[in-house]
């Protein structure tokens, strides 16, 4: 942390990209536009810079970090890849999905990255703010959700700046994300065997987890508004902000069509409408279980929990 009180906001153009750039270098934190949600990023590398990830996030060091690379080369200088994970990555990067994979012996990556774990989770990320900044530096880029831990999610550089703010160096802005909702995370098992960790945009068909904590967002609590949260609500009571979907009008729609890919897009948007509204109650109408619906409803469970 550079110890300055208010934390700059530059475009995510050229010139913001190579200051950015220069930042993590020198080991500060950068929040950055992914597909998903805006990440907040130090070179991986640096045990030093990595403590400042836990330290702005005030996050539990028992919970791993996400490391960002920009492909599968540079990815299997930290990770043993099996064919399964191989094929995995060659579909499905860059883009929204996460590989927990064995973590190499020589793998030059800071301890605290992978929080004592075998194994490391690794993605190469299609937004592309952040893979000009992946080119600009030769390290990878620990990114866990730029927020406070256990807070909402950041889908804008505002939703950054309204708990990170003065506690980091630098946001790139690069507008709204797309995909709304974190990255789908899988593990690669021995035997070849896919399990699901955290599910996203990606639907991949996985087993669900064991239940150990492997990867990010598998705390039972996560993405909290700080107000009591009510599922499946049909209608809001006096003292709850109500977020609709579909034929559930609310102060705030995820989707008035009912569309589940525009409903995840909007989902940390509503959830941090409400969270600064005055109502001491938050309603959420129901969400269809299926497709990206699973990632949005595992996400306002953690947040209810």
């Amino acid at each position: 942390m550079s110890g300055k009180n208010v934390t700059e906001v530059r475009l995510a153009d050229a010139e913001g990209i190579a200051k950015a750039a220069r930042i993590l270098e020198s080991g500060g934190l950068v929040a950055v536009p992914t597909e998903t949600v805006y990440g907040l990023a130090a070179r991986a590398d640096s045990a030093e810079a990595v403590a400042r990830i836990y330290a702005a996030k005030g996050r539990p060091d028992f919970n791993p970090l996400i490391v960002h690379v920009a492909g599968l080369p540079q990815a299997e200088l930290y990770a043993e890849f099996s064919p399964e994970a191989r094929a995995l990555a060659e579909s499905h990067w860059p883009g929204p999905l996460t590989l927990v994979l064995p973590r190499r012996a020589d793998a030059a990556l800071a301890e605290a990255v992978t929080a004592g774990l075998p194994t490391i989770a690794l993605r190469a990320p299609a937004h592309p703010v952040m893979q000009g900044l992946l080119a600009a530096v030769d390290f990878p880029l620990a990114a866990p959700s730029a927020n406070r831990s256990g807070f909402i999610s950041p889908t804008m550089p505002a939703h950054v700046l309204a708990s990170l703010d003065g506690r980091i160096d630098m946001v790139l802005d690069g507008g709204a994300t797309t995909a709304g909702v974190e990255s789908t995370i899988v593990a690669v098992r021995a035997d070849g065997s896919v399990e699901e960790l955290r599910p996203g945009p990606l639907q991949l068909g996985a087993r669900g987890a064991s239940g150990a904590i492997e990867a990010p967002g598998q705390l039972a609590s996560h993405y909290a508004p700080g107000k009591p949260v009510r599922l499946n609500a049909l209608a809001a009571e006096s003292d709850e902000f109500l977020i609709g979907f579909g034929a559930v009008a609310g102060d705030c729609m995820l989707s008035a069509s009912g569309d589940l890919t525009e409903a995840a897009a909007r989902l940390y948007a509503c959830l941090h409408e409400a969270a600064r509204a005055p109502h001491p109650r938050i309603a959420v109408a129901p969400v269809p279980e299926e497709g990206i619906g699973r990632a949005i409803n595992d996400r306002l469970r953690r947040a209810a929990a």
